[in-house]
């Protein structure tokens, strides 16, 4: 019995998606923004495979499957940078709020 390249690609999808669920739900909420930076790396990835596939079919659905990929992992790419930079806001430390109104000019109070 001969397996085809369609089925053993979609048992790398399956096995992919398996690994990936216990990957992410097993990550601490510590490591949750280096997770995230290292995503964004593998859906850059992704996207220079998704242009391949896009550009070297021949068949109209392979080309629309590429083009679709490089779009929703561009998405997937520029979210995560967004996701990422904000969660980072957070762990910043804040000026005193005193601080902050005499520097905006604002000297209510203060005499």
């Amino acid at each position: 019995m001969e397996v085809t390249h369609t089925i053993t690609n979609l048992i790398i999808f399956v096995l992919a998606i398996y690994v990936g669920y216990h990957v992410v739900w097993t990550v601490t909420p510590a490591l949750h923004t280096p997770l995230m930076a290292v995503t964004n790396a593998i859906s850059a990835i992704i996207i220079i495979g998704a242009m391949l596939a896009a550009g070297l079919t021949e068949g109209i659905v392979g080309q629309v499957a590429g083009t679709l990929a490089v779009a929703l992992a561009a998405v997937n790419v520029f979210g995560g940078f967004l996701v990422t930079q904000r969660m980072l806001e957070m762990f910043k430390k804040k000026e005193p709020k005193v601080k902050a109104d005499a520097a905006n000019g604002n000297n209510k109070g203060v005499h």
